[in-house]
């Protein structure tokens, strides 16, 4: 295929260095009905790209293909509808129809949207069932038609929603369900992971859209969070409490139904399933009560333990056992015919469907979370990986009973279906490296992947790599010295540079410890909090653009994988320096321990560490070195504040062309800085 065969699905008329390398990568790959990984840094336009190579396979296809573009962060969907709007501003002619669309919560307009995930769900469709939302029962066909006239910003596309009219009358309809109505007409459909890697979120989505995975050419945007996205969405909790208050639940969706109904056959056989599944529920939360008592004992030296499931599916089991000895009390039975307990075989599935099933009152406030649904999906968990080496469950003490969590560790086994059963797909990030660690943990086949590795188009003069020798955050060599070296860097550093600088730390302890008194004259300091939302940060780049009009400047100060190093884009020299202090590797903890044995005994004890530990450290190290380089005008240093990054083990984790330049103390650093700033300067792109 020749590359200027798709250089009219390009944003722009002119491709970018290494633009086409990877459009055609990813056709090659595509065209045979496989998944793409391509690790590119910023510059070369992967968006662009990606969208390019998807839309030039959409095209040649004999039937219908939607392209779908899930991304981890609600930012970055305005990269790709702001893409869509250049492609089609060089395609007046034929102009390419897109629907952002994020969660169903983020979406709705009717006074509960602020509650959260369970609460609101079932708050929405209550109202929904009762016929009490007046703007899902809204219809606006003509809504429909101007969202896919015209590419919207999910946010504009909800705003319009609340002043649309139809023949002349203000008509409000649920941005939500117009999206999801459009987005089966779309070429481009915009959304989160969850849309596609969470099953009863895809289930219910694919459903609305009437699309069908087959139908769908996947583009992954910041894969390298994917491993670990795929993994929390199956992150369950188990408390004693929990179950306590899924009976009450339970008995009070009974008692509206026997309240309401007239018995009949069906309905005598409906209720009865209905008290066995309360009656289980409290002999379950009397044996939890037991069990998690003598786990709480056996906690000594650490404050969490491994928990066998096969311990958990005894428990249930128990429980149901219990009930099953008392099938014939009134309180189980009630009214009507004979009741038979579920078979063994049964018996696990049924009870799932029964709590995910229950209804409950949820007030406005979004008080009451459905412990019904938690405890439902925590068996759909047991249910699909319990018997399995890639479930770890992990009994922590935290609050009065202690409470367990389920972690998957084997992302490949939801994933790895998913991306066998798309048309095609491909998955793009600036540190998706090496691509086969990622197909590796992602469960795609050697033979159904393709791997392309880019280099930066940026001149690595303007972006010098600085590793200072003399300070570590090791936690054998932590310490007041090792401290104040760290800080001696920072200040050097800040004061030996004319603009604004960020600096990342591997935890909000570590931030607290370095940043909460340090003070640097003529900066102001901005420190990272885990409260932060959207639009404090959208307000933090305003700050930050502004300063460099005035002349001011500021000292960002965050996490690694937090809110400010992935994910934002530095634009227009916002920054002149980024400080990486140490190496974000994972705290030892169980759940870390079992990922490390389950990848060793997958793929082989010698990708166990860099797998688990290093490579993904140095993933988001190279991230947040990547913020502040956006455009080819933009220039900044780089300070490694840790001596790790220089030696073998992780060296090798870095990019292959990656220079570094050592410094061994604070003066040596400010003196780099100067020399760097005083040669290369900002250029306006």
């Amino acid at each position: 295929m020749h590359a200027n065969e798709v250089t009219h699905w390009l944003a722009h008329p002119i491709p970018r260095e290494g633009q086409l390398d990877m459009v055609t990568s990813c056709i090659d790959t595509m065209l045979e009905g496989k998944t793409h990984l391509a690790s590119a840094p910023t510059g070369v336009g992967k968006t662009a790209a990606a969208l390019a190579a998807a839309l030039d396979i959409a095209q040649k296809s004999n039937e219908r293909k939607t392209i779908m573009f899930v991304t981890p962060r609600q930012s970055q969907h305005k990269i790709v509808v702001d893409t869509v709007r250049q492609i089609n501003d060089r395609n007046p002619e034929n102009k390419l129809t897109l629907v952002d669309m994020i969660g169903q919560s983020g979406m709705c307009v009717e006074p509960f949207a602020g509650n959260s995930g369970p609460a609101f769900s079932l708050m929405c469709s209550q109202h929904r069932k009762n016929k009490q939302c007046k703007p899902w029962l809204t219809n606006a066909p003509d809504f429909i038609k101007r969202i896919l006239s015209d590419p919207l910003h999910v946010g504009e596309l909800v705003e319009m929603s609340k002043i649309h009219r139809e023949h002349g009358e203000k008509l409000q309809t649920c941005p939500w369900k117009a999206a999801r109505t459009a987005a089966k007409s779309a070429d481009i459909v915009v959304c989160d992971y969850n849309h596609l890697f969470i099953d009863e979120v895809r289930t219910a989505s694919l459903k609305a859209m009437e699309l069908d995975l087959q139908d769908l050419i996947v583009i992954v945007d910041e894969g390298h969070n994917l491993p670990d996205r795929v993994r929390m969405g199956m992150k369950r909790t188990l408390t004693p409490t929990m179950v306590r208050n899924a009976a009450t639940e339970v008995e009070e969706h009974l008692g509206h139904i026997e309240k309401s109904s007239r018995i009949n056959s069906d309905a005598a056989e409906a209720l009865q399933l209905k008290r066995w599944n309360f009656e289980v529920c409290k002999e379950l939360r009397k044996v939890l009560n037991r069990e998690f008592k003598n786990l709480l004992g056996e906690l000594v030296d650490s404050n969490e333990l491994k928990v066998d499931a096969k311990d958990i599916i005894s428990w249930v089991d128990e429980a149901f056992d219990a009930v099953a000895a008392i099938v014939n009390q009134s309180t189980l039975t009630g009214e009507g015919p004979p009741f038979t307990p579920p078979h063994k075989d049964e018996r696990w599935y049924l009870m799932k469907t029964l709590l995910a099933s229950n209804e409950v009152d949820v007030d406005e406030n979004g008080e009451n979370e459905p412990s019904a649904h938690l405890l439902a999906d925590l068996f759909d968990v047991i249910l699909r990986f319990g018997n399995t080496t890639a479930l770890c469950l992990v009994f922590e003490g935290e609050g009065r009973d202690g409470r367990i969590i389920s972690h998957l560790l084997d992302a490949g086994l939801v994933a790895g279906p998913i991306f066998e059963k798309t048309y095609c797909a491909m998955m793009m990030s600036g540190t998706l490296d090496p691509p086969h660690m990622f197909a590796d943990l992602l469960g795609i086949e050697n033979e159904k992947r393709g791997e392309s590795v880019h280099p930066s188009p940026f001149a690595k003069e303007r972006r010098p790599i600085v590793v200072a020798t003399d300070v570590t955050t090791l936690w054998k060599e932590r310490g007041f010295e090792n401290t104040r070296k760290i800080r001696e860097h920072i200040i050097k550093l800040s004061q030996s540079t004319p603009g604004n600088v960020a600096a990342f730390v591997p935890s909000y302890k570590i931030l607290e410890e370095i940043f909460t008194d340090l003070h640097i004259p003529g900066l102001k300091k901005m420190t990272e909090s885990r409260k932060w939302s959207k639009q404090d940060i959208d307000s933090l780049l305003v700050e930050l653009e502004d300063s460099k009009k005035i002349g001011s400047r500021i000292l960002l100060a965050g996490v690694f994988n937090g809110k400010l190093s992935e994910g934002i884009d530095y634009k227009g020299g916002m920054l002149d320096a980024v400080i990486c202090i140490g190496i974000p590797n994972a705290p030892p903890s169980v759940y870390h321990n079992a990922l490390g044995d389950y990848i060793s005994q997958k793929f082989g004890s010698e990708k166990k560490w860099r797998y688990t530990t290093i490579q993904p450290s140095v993933n988001s190290i190279l991230q947040a070195m990547g913020r502040p380089i956006r455009a080819m005008g933009d220039r900044a240093l780089i300070l490694l504040l840790d001596r790790r990054n220089s030696e073998r083990t992780y060296k090798i984790c870095y990019p292959p062309d990656t220079m570094m330049n050592p410094v061994s103390n604070a003066d040596s650093t400010a003196r780099f800085a100067k020399r760097f700033f005083s040669k290369v300067k900002w250029e306006e792109s």
